[in-house]
């Protein structure tokens, strides 16, 4: 018995428009101020919207913070704070 071929087309378009809508620019950003909070004082958080799609970066904005992390590594262990 033969099978079938299934054939899948992408509409990336789709994708790019799910990628940097509201919703996601707005979760993503929530999530980037958890770890950010969990992290502790100095820690900062900024957004973006790529061609592709949107982003958030969490940084160091002190140097307290960068001391912080280089030696406890508090932006590193606050990663799960984003999660869910």
């Amino acid at each position: 018995m033969a099978r079938k071929r299934t054939r899948i087309q992408f509409n990336y378009k789709g994708f790019d428009a799910v990628r940097r809508s509201d919703g996601v620019k707005a979760d993503l950003e929530r999530r980037g101020r958890r770890i950010a909070d969990a992290a502790g004082e100095g820690f900062e958080t900024k957004s973006t919207l790529n061609p592709g799609r949107a982003g958030v970066l969490v940084y160091a904005d002190t140097y307290e913070a960068m001391e912080a992390e280089a030696t406890d590594k508090a932006l590193t262990r606050a990663i799960n704070a984003g999660r869910g």
